[in-house]
């Protein structure tokens, strides 16, 4: 007998209730707040838009399904069936914060505050989960891999970064898929997908007045760029950005102590030493975006 489907709410701790966390109590957040001309007011509106979002859309779940809550700091932790669909309520890095631990699963994305979110990956209401829950349309969207040579792998929906833990100089060899090799030492790398070009990679791409075509989010391709090379008799700068496609591998060889993660989770993250080797390419899993 096969199991009911279940919802998984997947939301983060908003900022007055990480706010109350540090102080201790509401009453002395706002003494902190207001002793600095400022007061709890937008943080109260924002934590009762999400809680509002929250209620209606666990009165949308089916009575017979079932159902569990995620909050965005247990994901690395948290076990998803194959049955589930998953709910994000919140912005849109929320869900690029749970598409790296899932593997198929449709995601619904509910934006709790549209004045707020811009909505990209969170386009929905709250109102509409229930017919999205019965009805959906699927939007697959490419996400990222790193894998190392001793089996640690790492998915992403927007970027990887490889680089120094603590953002000093990153020294390694970059090998890219046209035969291009050269010793670097840099600010790290951005590998990012389609969906990902809107955000850390534009950023790259739009400072240094960049011709390179950005991939779409749908597009088995991604972009990939060195941030800061620095030129000495020993390290180039003339391999900094490029276009990956679906069977291609951007090869990172360390020369340093690196780490590597993905969209922002600096916590889940790789971790490479002087002599490993990195690639990065498209991933076999997609994001399932209910459209």
């Amino acid at each position: 007998m096969s199991l009911p489907p279940r919802a998984v709410v997947v939301h983060r701790a908003t900022e007055l209730t990480e706010l109350v966390a540090r102080h201790g109590t509401r009453q002395q957040a706002g003494f902190f707040l207001s002793s600095r001309g400022r007061s709890l007011d937008s943080l109260e509106d924002r934590h009762e838009a999400q809680q509002k979002a929250l209620a209606t859309v666990s009165a949308a779940i089916p009575l017979d399904w079932r159902r569990a809550v995620a909050e965005r700091n247990d994901l690395d932790r948290f076990v998803f069936g194959p049955e589930d669909v998953v709910i994000a309520v919140g912005q849109d890095g929320l869900v690029a914060n749970v598409a790296k631990y899932l593997d198929g699963q449709p995601v619904i994305g509910v934006n709790p505050e549209p004045g707020w979110n811009p909505g990209v990956l969170v386009p929905h209401e709250p109102s509409a989960v229930p017919d999205l829950l019965v009805r959906r349309t699927v939007e697959e969207r490419t996400m990222v891999a790193a894998s190392t040579d001793d089996g640690q792998k790492l998915l992403a929906l927007n970027e990887v970064y490889i680089g120094n833990r603590t953002h000093q100089s990153a020294r390694y060899r970059l090998a890219s898929p046209e035969g291009l090799e050269e010793r670097q030492s840099s600010s790290g790398l951005l590998v990012g997908t389609g969906t990902g070009s809107t955000g850390w990679c534009r950023s790259a791409w739009q400072e240094r007045g960049s011709l390179l075509r950005l991939p779409s989010p749908s597009e088995a391709a991604l972009c990939w760029f060195v941030r800061e090379a620095w030129p000495s008799p020993a390290t180039g700068t003339s391999c900094t950005e490029g276009l990956l496609t679906a069977a291609d591998h951007l090869t990172i060889t360390a020369e340093a102590d690196l780490v590597v993660f993905g969209d922002g989770i600096e916590a889940d993250s790789l971790s490479i030493g002087w002599g490993q080797r990195l690639e990065v390419g498209v991933a076999d899993i997609h994001l399932r975006l209910v459209r």
